[in-house]
């Protein structure tokens, strides 16, 4: 069934389990939760069952508790994570009452925000990624805000894609044509993969 929420954001999501193994170490989530949505993309650390494990553990706990700041939810993650070889992450918490996105990240899960139209002219903004491992090293952490406009797109990408995929996107794409197209041009071929899209309609009729 529709509702407010899944209009005000539209999603598209593609992955790749490297060959030989059975599960993917790679996680996306989307939660909503009042006036507002988490959305993020997870990595665990290596390859296999462990990597899903730590993965699915994190997942969880951010669907769980998707209405905290995204600093207090890597702190869960990081306390949970302990016993595992732990997770790469990067989420942000969109607030639809204000128009603001929140996002922050630890280790290498790329975040572009391509922006439909902007006074300033900037046509995308990157995530500023912090060095460390969700459970094992985390760095000091610092979320950053940003003003958020209808058509506005944001991709979190994994280490199996390509570091440059954000050159070859095309904004106008729908966000699953847009995930699916990102993977088939930009994946490794070497590690898991995935691509979250994200686009922020603004609709609430």
């Amino acid at each position: 069934m529709e509702t407010i929420e899944s209009r005000i954001i539209e999603c598209g999501v593609a992955s790749f389990t490297l060959p030989g193994q059975t599960e993917s170490g790679d996680r996306h989530v989307v939660s909503f939760f009042p006036d507002g949505v988490l959305v993020a993309v997870l990595d665990g650390v290596g390859h296999g069952d462990e990597a899903a494990m730590a993965a699915q553990i994190a997942s969880d706990i951010l669907e769980d508790c998707a209405s905290e700041p995204g600093i207090t939810l890597i702190r869960r993650c990081h306390e949970a994570l302990r016993s595992t070889r732990g997770v790469v992450m990067s989420l942000a918490s969109l607030d639809f009452a204000h128009d603001i996105m929140t996002w922050v990240g630890v280790g290498n899960v790329l975040g572009v925000l391509f922006r439909l139209k902007n006074p300033l002219g900037l046509g995308q903004e990157a995530l500023l990624l912090r060095p460390g491992v969700v459970g094992a090293k985390l760095p000091a952490l610092q979320a950053s805000a940003l003003p958020i406009s209808p058509g506005d797109t944001l991709i979190f990408a994994t280490d199996g894609v390509k570091q440059d995929f954000a050159e070859h996107c095309s904004p106008q794409e729908s966000p699953q044509k847009l995930a699916e197209t990102i993977m088939a041009r930009n994946r490794r071929g070497n590690d898991d993969a995935l691509a979250l899209v994200v686009r922020y309609t603004g609709s609430r009729v």
